[in-house]
């Protein structure tokens, strides 16, 4: 069964379903339908795989699956970066499964697509295709979130828009921003343009890179020049979310010639930064990044949970271990 996108975000329920395909080129809209389906989930463990751990370790999988203790009711299993060589295993388990949750989670997957044709075809799956952001999606969700705000002029929306370029992702970014640094929920234009184009952006992302690349020394000193500030850890947490995605993105392209995938990624790679995402492709594995990827969603957890810990020290912590497994 096919659901929009957008039924989707505003609906819960169609997120409710046993077995749900999300699919597409757009990482910030199924990051976001990722965390309403977290959020939904009460008293329940959520187990995350990617498909290729399921390969390797189907016994796991069918335990994790199937095994239902007495203190347990149900379980919701994330299986990310699935295909069609997902299809055999959905087509044994359909019938199976009772109360547990199955979500998949894919980058793009064509017409001819088994995987996509089984979840569009059947009553009891549902299927989302996450298609790329334009201008007008993006200006609705900046008036959603901003939704109570002064200052909301056509202007600060563009401004909005264009530092996003395009990609939901950045765009959450920004507006996590805004709202921590506009608390009085007023917006002003000068306030908006420095705080959307500070220099420490470029900063932290020099840093998020030296980890990356495994620059230990580089790392350290930028870890000692680098301004990190409390109030904005969500979103150096994102921009390593963002790098680290794009990775995984590049991972599983067919494509042979890395160069070619990179010229041909949407949104578009900022040209100073393709030499520099090439070497990171080449110095991590999947697995270290998928890795990498489950603890950063457990830390934003924390950071947005616990208002006590130390966020400065965790995010460094965090650059300091990315940077180590870059070296392993």
């Amino acid at each position: 069964m096919i659901v929009k996108s957008f039924l989707a975000e505003k609906n819960n329920k169609l997120l409710d379903n046993q077995f749900t395909l999300i699919y597409g080129l757009n990482i910030g809209l199924k990051l976001d339908l990722r965390k309403k389906i977290i959020s939904n989930i009460k008293n329940v463990d959520i187990i995350t795989y990617t498909q290729d751990e399921v390969m390797t370790q189907k016994e796991s999988f069918f335990s994790d699956l199937f095994n239902i203790s007495l203190f347990e009711k149900n379980k919701v299993l994330l299986v990310d970066q699935c295909n069609d060589k997902f299809f055999e295993i959905v087509e044994n388990i359909k019938e199976k499964i009772n109360d547990q949750k199955i979500f998949l989670f894919s980058d793009q997957l064509d017409k001819k697509s088994k995987l996509r044709s089984l979840f569009e075809k059947s009553k009891n799956f549902v299927c989302i295709a996450c298609y790329e952001d334009n201008e007008a999606s993006l200006k609705k969700i900046i008036l959603e979130s901003l939704k109570g705000f002064a200052g909301i002029t056509s202007e600060n929306i563009n401004i909005i828009i264009n530092s996003s370029n395009l990609d939901r992702a950045k765009l959450n970014n920004e507006l996590d921003k805004i709202h921590m640094y506009f608390l009085d929920k007023k917006l002003i234009n000068t306030k908006l343009i420095k705080l959307l184009n500070i220099r420490e952006s470029d900063n932290f992302n020099a840093l998020r890179d030296a980890a990356l690349n495994g620059e230990s020394s580089q790392t350290n000193k930028l870890l000692q020049d680098t301004v990190i500030e409390n109030d904005k850890c969500i979103f150096y947490l994102n921009s390593i979310n963002q790098r680290l995605n794009r990775l995984i993105e590049l991972k599983l392209s067919k494509n042979k010639a890395i160069e070619d995938t990179v010229n041909n990624l949407k949104p578009p790679i900022f040209w100073k930064d393709k030499p520099v995402i090439i070497k990171q492709f080449y110095r991590w594995e999947a697995k270290q990044i998928n890795e990498t990827l489950k603890k950063t969603f457990k830390l934003e957890i924390q950071l947005k949970t616990n208002s006590m810990i130390e966020k400065k020290v965790i995010v460094k912590k965090l650059l300091i271990d990315i940077c180590n497994v870059a070296n392993s």
